[in-house]
């Protein structure tokens, strides 16, 4: 996550929340094998969606999971803009913001998950 985070902020982005859903299991005497969850983004991407249709705001800021399996194997999970997009009803009107986004986020997720 600390990876993924960097590769938010290098790009302008913002991180408005970074949550340790393990932490917050262990604080109730629950295990939990590590998962965190980054929400971010920027204001630039998210509001003209937002313009064109408002609740497309429950899916926004976009968000980031990264979460450890059975096996110890990390992963890094989000939901792809143009499903956000498809979700609320956006098609071409809000092509170009959602194609940036796309891009941005799959480049982000590359990055943070190559082996060092």
């Amino acid at each position: 996550m600390n990876r993924f985070e960097a590769e938010v902020r290098a790009r302008g982005m913002t991180a408005f929340a970074h949550i340790d859903h393990g932490a917050g299991a262990a604080a109730v005497g629950l295990s939990l094998r590590p998962t965190e969850l980054l929400i971010f983004g920027n204001a630039r991407g998210g509001t003209p969606l937002m313009e064109l249709v408002p609740t497309i705001g429950i899916d926004l800021p976009l968000k980031a999971l990264v979460w450890q399996d059975a096996s110890g194997v990390t992963w890094l999970s989000y939901n792809n803009p143009t499903w956000i997009a498809k979700r609320h009803g956006l098609h071409s009107e809000a092509g170009a913001v959602v194609r940036v986004l796309t891009a941005a986020l799959t480049q982000m997720a590359r990055s943070a998950t190559k082996s060092a």
